[in-house]
């Protein structure tokens, strides 16, 4: 068990005795001294008792986790328990108002003022303040509105109990001091009680009002327009779509949909994701939070990257993407990626997909033109031979010398696979070259090996700058 579940339990199970205790003690000094306001007050602790009783049942089954059945936890029997205390509250003042008004115009009744009620509406006022006290610091230490409504509860026992102890002051005041208006001051006690109902009737109200919000899963109030605010400064979030809040006892529950660049790679995707709810984990520590990214186009973003975005949305890779302008009309080269194990009429099929949704994702362009490649998603066998042809490592070194200048090859690696080779080499080259200028000799090396090495397939060039 938690210090969380024990101290939720502790407060709440205080809470039941002191309750047990004020209605032992009211309906015995009410019943001796017949007063409606001490026997009001007496009603009132009874619920007191039994919403003491379910508040602690609530905090003890609330704080289970969740579970197959229970997805999302139990921390709406708080509420649910809450809604129960405030219906009781509502019956009893119902026995109170009826009884006051009988009271005061259809019978009436002899009032002992004694010591003894004074007495006990003084202690009852006395634990009243230390455990509304010490439920509303737990309630804010751990969210809890089970706990906040018995809080709230008990200290409007406190003026209650204060305007019950000015009824049977006024009845003393009529029966030993004022006789000539005696009559009249003994219907103060009626009156006091008539004052409890109604605010016990007006708390009742709220508490009942908050709790039906919760239970429809009301949103807290300000709480969705600060984390909509909140999510939007987060880097990367593009815009904040429907963002959904409700409370389950303690906890918050919160759905949200942002946008991001559909250009963005799973992982930063899902870093953004993480980002914003930590932001909300912030605002509303222990909420439970769900985040859902919806890709969409950024407003700078450029031909070709809404190609690449295109593709990947049909989870295609492409590259050596080239746009062209001919009276008007654009017309698209590009390479698509396929998987080894794919047939032609496959592969086929996937290209046409591609382009179909590229032209209406993108109404300028006419025409795609694409062609087919494998991404080498198979495993190659090819076994390392480079120490074993260390006449071919030379030639090739000499041929890619030739093209990119001295000592521009290194770390050469042959493997065979068949009667084929595969090569791959370090090419260096001036750091301030363009990245158009290094295509061009790369194309050229890559051109040049397979013409003086005709069983070479396929070539892999990897150009870094110099150090200088």
């Amino acid at each position: 068990m938690s210090i969380e579940e024990r101290e939720k339990k502790r407060v709440a199970g205080i809470s039941v005795f002191a309750a047990l205790t004020l209605v032992g003690l009211k309906l015995v000094v009410g019943l001796a001294t017949d007063s409606l306001g001490i026997l009001a007050e007496a009603a009132h602790s009874g619920l007191d008792l039994v919403a003491a009783f379910i508040t602690y049942l609530a905090v003890r089954i609330s704080d289970k986790p969740a579970d197959y059945d229970h997805p999302y936890g139990h921390g709406k029997v708080e509420n649910f328990s809450a809604l129960i205390e405030t219906g009781l509250l509502f019956v009893t003042c119902a026995w109170i108002i009826y009884e006051a008004v009988q009271r005061l115009f259809f019978r009436a009744k002899e009032i002992n003022p004694s010591l003894w009620a004074f007495i006990v509406m003084a202690v009852s006022i006395g634990v009243d303040i230390n455990r509304s006290r010490m439920l509303a610091n737990a309630a804010r230490k751990y969210r809890s509105q089970a706990l906040e409504a018995d809080a709230l509860h008990f200290s409007t026992d406190i003026w209650s109990s204060l305007v019950v102890i000015v009824g049977l002051a006024m009845v003393w005041l009529g029966q030993n001091v004022f006789s000539r208006i005696e009559k009249a001051l003994t219907k103060a006690d009626a009156v006091a009680a008539l004052a409890v109902a109604f605010i016990v009737l007006f708390v009742s109200y709220k508490l009942g009002r908050r709790t039906i919000d919760v239970l429809l899963d009301r949103a807290p109030d300000g709480l969705q327009q600060e984390f909509t605010r909140t999510a939007a400064r987060v880097e990367g979030v593009l815009n904040v779509g429907k963002v959904r809040v409700r409370r389950s006892g303690p906890r918050v529950l919160v759905d949200m949909n942002v946008e991001v660049d559909r250009n963005l790679s799973i992982e930063h995707t899902h870093a953004i994701a993480e980002a914003v709810e930590a932001e909300v984990q912030r605002l509303s520590p222990g909420a439970d939070v769900i985040i859902h990214t919806d890709p969409r186009e950024s407003e700078r973003e450029s031909m070709v990257r809404r190609i690449q975005a295109v593709a990947n949305r049909n989870q295609m890779a492409v590259h050596n993407i080239a746009l062209h302008e001919d009276r008007g009309q654009i017309i698209v080269d590009l390479h698509l990626e396929v998987d080894d194990h794919l047939q032609l009429h496959q592969a086929h099929d996937l290209a046409s997909h591609v382009e179909k949704d590229l032209r209406a994702d993108m109404p300028d362009v006419t025409r795609v033109n694409t062609h087919i490649e494998s991404r080498g998603t198979g495993v190659g066998n090819g076994q390392d031979v480079t120490v074993e042809e260390s006449d071919l490592v030379k030639l090739i070194r000499r041929t890619v010398d030739r093209v990119g200048g001295k000592s521009c090859c290194h770390e050469v690696t042959v493997r065979r696979q068949g009667n084929k080779y595969l090569v791959s080499l370090h090419c260096t080259f001036q750091r301030d070259l363009s990245i158009i200028r290094v295509h061009e000799i790369t194309t050229r090396i890559e051109e040049r090996l397979k013409k003086r090495i005709p069983f070479v397939e396929r070539v892999l060039i990897h150009a870094e700058p110099d150090r200088h």
